[in-house]
């Protein structure tokens, strides 16, 4: 892959971070889409009944990826736009639409300036994003400022437990340069608190994987290390629960589903 220089972004962006993420998702682009557990049917089935689609709903996925949760959406007759700071991934979005029959619309962009004018979407989501923001609260201004009044957003991603929190990031950032941190539930909730969303539910759930489906081979031993001295001291330090298995380490991540409405006023 060609590698992006660390002071810019495809679209000229001066900052460090997304580069960073640029480079980790163009790297990973094709694994990560077809990585069973971003479309395991339990957790997919909770994000559909999260984010309520249909055929009056005008959606959009920010930070889509490979298009799973924006191919999602459309299955179920919502009209979709997907959008993703890394080309690479808009690319496995586009074939992944293409291949399934389905309409979406994809665009590079970047969630913390959304290129949409306001109150444009009925439905605003994002899933597994917020760990890579530098700012995430700037991320939901911008999904609000797109949402009508009215409307729903929906933040999915890991909330480790707070007593867990700096040995969950400590774990992330030996497989994922571009993590920042994971937020707690309370975290998240408290954003959306903040600006003034309306709070509908929280859904808990917890999402097994592999290390060895989830980790380059390069960065296997450092993590593995890691987790197998969690394992031995006997206490679940990260909230990743790993555990040795005869097909290698598995460990889980927490994950949330935080809904909320726009305020009508």
């Amino acid at each position: 892959m060609s590698v992006l220089p660390a002071t810019a972004t495809p679209s000229g962006d001066p900052n460090p971070h997304n580069a960073t993420v640029i480079r980790q998702f163009t790297q990973w682009a094709a694994p990560f889409a077809d990585l069973p557990i971003h479309a395991e049917a339990e957790s997919m089935a909770q994000t559909m009944k999260a984010c309520a689609p249909g055929p009056a709903v005008k959606a959009l996925d920010v930070a889509c990826g490979p298009g799973i949760v924006s191919c999602a959406l459309a299955e179920a007759g919502a009209e979709v736009t997907g959008l993703d700071l890394t080309p690479a991934m808009i690319a496995q979005a586009s074939a992944r639409a293409d291949r399934l029959g389905v309409k979406a619309s994809f665009q590079t962009g970047n969630a913390m300036a959304l290129p949409f004018e306001d109150a444009q979407f009925d439905l605003v989501v994002t899933r597994y994003s917020f760990h890579h923001m530098e700012t995430p609260q700037a991320c939901l201004t911008e999904m609000i400022r797109v949402c009508r009044p009215g409307g729903r957003i929906v933040v999915i991603d890991a909330t480790p437990a707070p007593a867990c929190q700096s040995q969950y990031d400590h774990a992330e950032k030996l497989r994922d340069p571009s993590h920042t941190t994971a937020l707690t539930l309370s975290q998240i909730v408290a954003l959306g608190d903040e600006a003034g969303l309306l709070h509908v539910e929280t859904i808990r759930y917890r999402l097994e994987s592999r290390l060895n489906d989830q980790v380059a081979e390069e960065d296997r031993e450092a993590l593995a290390s890691f987790f197998m001295q969690e394992i031995a001291s006997g206490e679940n330090r990260s909230d990743m629960a790993p555990r040795q298995t005869e097909g290698g380490i598995v460990f889980s991540f927490p994950i949330s589903i935080v809904v909320w409405n726009r305020p009508r006023a």
